[in-house]
C-alpha cells in the first residue's frame, strides 16, 4: 500500500444538510447528480418514499414499495478512494445498529450488504472524478415484508422486518457511519471489510472464471484463489457468491 492510501483524509463535514425529500422520483442517484454538477455542497442529501426507476450496479433495477424502503443518495466532495467500501461499511453499520446485534450484515464485494446470506441492501456509487466529486446511492429494506418482493427476488432478497416509522432514525444513522467511513484511514477501513468478507473462503464466479474468494488486498481488489491461473485480482466486475459445498449446501445467491 502507498504511503498516501496510509494517511487519513481530511475531515469533509456532516452529512445529510442541505436536504431534498421527495414523495416520488426516478432515482435519487440522478436527482443528486444533477444537483452536484450545479455545486450542491458535500453532504447533500436526496431522499424519496419511491423510486420509479431506481438503479443498481451492473445496469440493474432496484424495486421496492412506496414508503418501505430507506432510499437515499448523498453528494461526496473530495471523495476518497475506497469511497465504494467506505459505502458498505457504514450501510452494515447502520444495519447492526437497527438490529442491535454485532456484525449481523456481511458485505459481498465490493458492496452488497448482506443479511443470512441474502442481500438487504444494494449501493451504487458514480461521479465524476474530474470535478471532484461522486454520489452514493443506497437502497435499504427496511419494512419490506417478505411476500412483498418480486418472485424473482424471493430467495435472494432480505428485509430488516422494522416498521416504516424506523426509516428516518436508520436514515440518521447510516449518515453518521457513513460520515466515519469515509474520513477513515485506509488500512481501518479495509480491516472493517475483510471483518464483514461474505466471499472469504467461499465459492465464487466471475465473467473470467471460478475460485474461491481469498481475502481483501491492501488496494481493496478481491482476491480469488483459482485451480487453473492460482491467484487473481479482480477490481472491478460483477462476483457471484455460490452455494455451499458439502452434503447439506445452503443456497445463496447474490
Amino acid at each position: 500500500m502507498s504511503a498516501a492510501a496510509n494517511t487519513t483524509s481530511r475531515a469533509r463535514g456532516p452529512l445529510g444538510h442541505p436536504r431534498v425529500h421527495l414523495r416520488s422520483t426516478t432515482s435519487t442517484n440522478e436527482r443528486a447528480r444533477a444537483l452536484a454538477t450545479r455545486g450542491a455542497p458535500h453532504g447533500t442529501v436526496v431522499t424519496a418514499a419511491e423510486q420509479t426507476a431506481g438503479r443498481g450496479r451492473q445496469g440493474r433495477t432496484w424495486t421496492a414499495p412506496p414508503g418501505r424502503s430507506l432510499l437515499c443518495s448523498i453528494v461526496i466532495r473530495d471523495p476518497p478512494r475506497l469511497l465504494p467500501l467506505a459505502a458498505g461499511a457504514a450501510v452494515a453499520d447502520a444495519v447492526d445498529a437497527a438490529l442491535a446485534s454485532e456484525r449481523a450484515a456481511t458485505i459481498k464485494w465490493p458492496n452488497d450488504v448482506l443479511l443470512d446470506g441474502r442481500k438487504v441492501a444494494g449501493i451504487l456509487v458514480e461521479g465524476r472524478p474530474q470535478e471532484r466529486w461522486a454520489v452514493v446511492g443506497v437502497g435499504l429494506n427496511v419494512a419490506v415484508a417478505p411476500s412483498e418482493f418480486p418472485p424473482e427476488l424471493a430467495d435472494r432478497a432480505a428485509t430488516l422486518g422494522l416498521g416504516p416509522e424506523r426509516i428516518e432514525p436508520v436514515l440518521h444513522e447510516l449518515l453518521a457511519r457513513l460520515e466515519r467511513w469515509v474520513d477513515a484511514d485506509a488500512e481501518t477501513l479495509l480491516t472493517e471489510i475483510r471483518a464483514r468478507d461474505a466471499l472469504l473462503d467461499r465459492p465464487v464466479r466471475w465473467a473470467d472464471g471460478e475460485g474461491r474468494g481469498g481475502g481483501i488486498d491492501g488496494d481493496g481488489r478481491l482476491i480469488v484463489i483459482t485451480t487453473d491461473r492460482g491467484r487473481v485480482t479482480l477490481d472491478a466486475g460483477e462476483v457471484h457468491l455460490l452455494p455451499r459445498e458439502g452434503p447439506n449446501p445452503q443456497p445463496t445467491k447474490a
